[in-house]
Order: structure tokens, then C-alpha cells, then sequence
């Protein structure tokens, strides 16, 4: 068994061939043994094996049987076989049937019990399971019943790095959705939470914040909320993150500036901090995730004239806004760019940058697409063409 080990922790390859000729179903067999050293062996090559994506397929064809051996490791194993069955269960998971299963089996339970007071590392992976399960309606109930928002808040605070991470990610998932589910996390000290875990020292990379500025963004969605934390500091902190190098970041931050920008206070706010300029570089982004959240985000803070006149400063705004009404770019949903534009119609100069950059165009054909608020949008430049006529006149 450990010359098995020494060989899948050496080469993905290797766990590639081994899965190829038949080792999952003897690995399960060998998790009946009444020998602890080699169920635990046995659990902890599967969860090597669940970390190669070509191999996880094998792994959920095992089904039930598998599933149910491995929570049973979450209630009697050792530390070190809880953390590689929570790997395991972490693979398996990604499955609505799985997560279903582990759910009514008990294995909320089991995994909160685990973050609780488990090892460091098998609370890093029993969040990462709990991470997964929280996505599926059918088991915030179990959280609820087991106190897992308490819980989660407890490991998001003292936690390892990627257990803390974990934990929000978690939170992420569970408050999903639910106006009432926010409240509660809030209640328990959620925005304290998340103030620390957005300002510790390893998050000075910015990588590990993408899940903490989700975070904001679903806690920002609910506007008693979103006014808390404005009032905390949180404009200022998003500023931060706007511009920074990972792609997932800013697109959170975008989407969460959105979220914030819900009334004028926030948005003059959001516009005095430096929330604008950055989301306008945005707009000429690569990933079109990325363009669509910034103009999603712009449309509702220009809805402040402050921030109509910050975004008019910048000679390319318009440009790289009009650019996104294109039909050609596609799964990038065009009433963003066009409310965006919209909103700074009345203005005789920015409606000659748009149909100088072409929009007229454009919109003629989201017109014909049925894009909302595109016609008005025309109609606008149209006005504009008529009273330029009679102006001359």
C-alpha cells in the first residue's frame, strides 16, 4: 500500500493509469478493512485521486457506497483520514444527487462538528465540502438546524488561511438568494467577519479576496445592509480592489459596487472614493465578463450627476461604452452599455462622442433585438441630429 501511495502522490499520470486499470473499486473494498492503517491508507489515495479532474468521473460512478464510507471516516477516523475524506467528498460534491446524499445522512452535521474542533487541516477541508454543499436549496436547512452560520463565522475568524476562506465561501453559498438568510449572518457579527478577513495580512495578494468581496457583493444586495456597510468602510475598501491584477477580483468588485450603488447617498459616495475611473478602464477589458460588470456597475452610479461629470472627463468612457452596444459581441447583456449611455444623453457633447464612435449604428440593430431601452436610446441621437438643424437655422 505505501509503494501505491509513493506512486499516485508522484505523477498525475500515474493515478491516470492506476484509475485506468481498475484501482477505485479494490481502494473502496479496502475501506471494509477492520486494519485502521489500511482504511486510512485506502482514503487517503482516493482523495489523491479526487484531485485529478480526469479521475473524478470513476470516483462518483462508486455512488452511494463510496459516499457512505467516507462520512463514516468523518465520525470515527483520525484527523488525518477526516482531512482526506473531506478532499474526497469535496470532488464528489459537485454532484446535486451527492451533495443531496451527504446532506441527509447527517454530513452537515458531521462537517460542522469537524470545524469546530478538528485539526487545522481537516477544518480547512470540511469547509471546502460545506463550501460545496451550501449551493443546493436542499441543505441550508441542515445549516440552520445545526447552528452552521455560528459555526462558519467562528472558523471565518480563527481558521487557517484557507479555512477561513473556505468558511466565507461558504457563507457565500448559504446567504444566496435570501433576504432573511443575510439578516441572520449579520445578526451573528457577519460584517465584523468580514472586515477582518478582508484586511488580514495574507490577503495582500488580492487572490484569496475574491471570495470575501462576494461576500460583500450578496451581504450589499440587501439594502439595510448595503447602508452598514457603506457606513463601515467598505466603499473605500472596493476602491482598493478595483484596479488590482486578478481578473475575478475586479469582476466581484464591479458587481458588488453595483449592489452598493442602490441609492444617491451611495452612489456620491461610491464617486468621491474613486470608484468611477476604474470601472471606465474596465470597460475596455478582455474577458467580456469583466466589460458587462463594469457597465452594469456605471449604469447606477452615473445615475449621480457628480459621477455623470467625473465619467465626462474621460475622452475614451463614451467610446469604449458605445463599443459594447456591438451585437458581434456576444453574452455580454447590451441594456447595461445602453442604460449607461442613456443616462448621459442630455448632454449636447456626449451625444456627438456617441454618434461620432458609431452608435447609431448599433443601436439600430439592438432596436431590431428588442434591447431594452435601445429605441429610446436612438431616438435620443435623433433629436440631437434634428436640433442641430434648427440651431444653424
Amino acid at each position: 500500500m505505501e509503494a501505491l501511495l509513493g506512486l499516485l502522490q508522484g505523477d498525475d499520470k500515474h493515478v491516470m493509469i492506476a484509475v485506468a486499470q481498475g484501482i477505485i473499486p479494490l481502494l473502496v473494498r479496502l475501506l471494509d478493512s477492520s486494519s485502521i492503517e489500511t482504511k486510512e491508507n485506502a482514503v487517503f489515495a482516493i482523495s489523491i485521486v479526487s484531485m485529478v479532474e480526469s479521475s473524478k468521473h470513476v470516483l462518483i460512478a462508486e455512488g452511494l457506497s463510496l459516499l457512505n464510507h467516507l462520512m463514516r471516516v468523518l465520525d470515527s477516523g483520525s484527523g488525518f483520514a477526516k482531512e482526506k475524506a473531506c478532499l474526497a467528498l469535496q470532488a464528489l460534491s459537485f454532484s446535486k444527487e451527492n451533495a443531496r446524499a451527504i446532506g441527509s445522512r447527517g454530513g452537515v452535521s458531521s462537517l460542522l462538528d469537524i470545524c469546530q474542533g478538528g485539526t487545522p487541516g481537516s477544518q480547512a477541508s470540511a469547509a471546502g465540502v460545506l463550501r460545496k454543499l451550501a449551493g443546493f436549496a436542499e441543505n441550508k436547512e441542515n445549516f440552520l438546524e445545526e447552528n452552521g452560520v455560528g459555526v462558519l463565522l467562528g472558523l471565518a475568524s480563527s481558521g487557517t488561511a484557507l479555512a477561513q476562506e473556505n468558511a466565507i465561501g461558504c457563507l457565500c453559498h448559504f446567504v444566496s438568494g435570501s433576504e432573511s438568510l443575510k439578516l441572520l449572518v449579520v445578526r451573528e457579527g457577519g460584517i465584523e467577519c468580514l472586515k477582518n478577513f478582508w484586511d488580514s495580512g495574507w490577503n495582500n495578494n488580492n487572490r484569496n479576496l475574491e471570495v470575501a468581496v462576494e461576500f460583500l457583493r450578496h451581504l450589499a444586495s440587501c439594502s439595510p445592509i448595503a447602508e452598514v456597510l457603506v457606513s463601515d468602510g467598505f466603499v473605500a475598501r472596493l476602491v482598493g480592489v478595483l484596479s488590482c491584477g486578478v481578473l475575478g477580483v475586479r469582476i466581484a468588485a464591479a458587481k458588488a459596487a453595483y449592489e452598493l450603488g442602490f441609492c444617491s447617498k451611495t452612489r456620491k459616495e461610491m464617486g468621491e472614493c474613486g470608484c468611477i475611473d476604474p470601472l471606465i478602464k474596465m470597460l475596455d477589458g478582455k474577458a467580456v465578463e469583466e466589460k458587462e460588470s463594469a457597465a452594469k456597475a456605471l449604469s447606477a452610479l452615473i445615475l449621480y450627476a457628480g459621477n455623470r461629470k467625473i465619467f465626462k472627463k474621460h475622452e475614451g468612457g463614451i467610446v469604449s461604452s458605445v463599443q459594447l452596444l456591438d451585437p458581434s459581441i456576444q453574452n455580454l447583456d447590451k441594456k447595461y452599455p445602453v442604460a449607461l449611455l442613456a443616462a448621459l444623453a442630455h448632454s449636447n457633447k456626449c451625444r456627438k462622442r456617441m454618434i461620432a464612435a458609431g452608435a447609431r449604428l448599433h443601436l439600430q440593430k439592438l432596436v431590431d433585438m428588442e434591447v431594452e431601452g435601445s429605441k429610446k436610446l436612438l431616438e435620443s441621437l435623433g433629436r440631437g441630429k434634428i436640433w442641430g438643424v434648427f440651431a444653424r437655422s
